[in-house]
């Protein structure tokens, strides 16, 4: 293991995170329309909440859409600084085997890892084919990788979160402190990203304050006019155009 230098993860971040997060996140706001944010949010949900105005309705479904795509965008950026510390520690390597992130040597056993962003992001059947990957990612090292006696360690990697229950039989859930000092050696590397990850924010926010504001009077201005009577949110036009099937 080779110590992480602090400064090049920061430098990593910075030069990262505007072009695959910052970036996307405004391209995807962009690119909205109307129908976009209207055909993909509940509209009973709205309606059980009690939205009365179009402004509130378009504010809230706008809101909802954008955040909704927000977390994969980060979630896949911190993959990719994950990959990178460990690169810098350990000279690990993103792996091309199916269900699998990072691939990586330490201490006499081989890592392989799948990341996700946080500890609750996959149903039952989601887990079982994750524990499938694992095991046919074995397999195959073991076979045909060159690691026919090497200890093999499975891990699901959690960016942010906690469980306090790590083993979890024939692999090990790692999440927050416990991931990130698995990444790199660092034992509180997972507080040190905090600020290189806030540099730019206060810029970058700013610019999509003024495109969320732009977007919310236009969408409101065209929800009024195809969806309300003199000022009225006409929900069985809306849910028609939401859930209705084609003639």
């Amino acid at each position: 293991m080779r110590p992480i230098d602090l400064g090049l993860v920061e430098i990593f971040i910075g030069e990262h995170l505007s072009p695959q997060f910052h970036e996307k996140k405004l391209a995807k706001l962009k690119a909205l329309t109307l129908d976009t944010i209207i055909k993909r949010k509940n509209p009973y949900l709205f309606k059980a909440k009690g939205a009365v105005t179009a402004n509130d309705l378009i504010e809230a479904v706008l809101d909802a859409t954008v955040s909704s795509g927000e977390e994969t965008i980060f979630g896949n950026f911190l993959e990719k600084i994950a990959i990178f510390v460990c690169k810098e520690a350990y000279d690990g390597k993103k792996s091309s085997t199916t269900g699998l992130d990072l691939e990586f040597q330490h201490d006499g056993r081989y890592y392989i890892v799948t990341i996700k962003s946080g500890p609750n992001w996959g149903n039952s059947d989601q887990i079982k084919k994750m524990q499938s990957n694992f095991t046919k990612a074995k397999k195959t090292l073991r076979t045909s990788g060159g690691l026919d006696k090497a200890e093999i360690v499975a891990i699901e990697g959690c960016c942010y979160g906690k469980d306090d229950s790590p083993e979890k039989g024939d692999y090990q859930k790692l999440c927050g402190q416990r991931f990130w000092k698995l990444m790199s050696g660092r034992n509180e590397l997972y507080r040190e990203l905090i600020e290189p990850l806030g540099a730019s924010a206060t810029e970058r926010n700013a610019t999509l304050v003024e495109i969320r504001a732009q977007k919310l009077n236009l969408f409101t201005k065209e929800f009024l006019d195809k969806f309300c009577n003199e000022g009225v949110i006409n929900w069985d036009k809306l849910i028609r155009h939401n859930s209705g099937a084609k003639a």
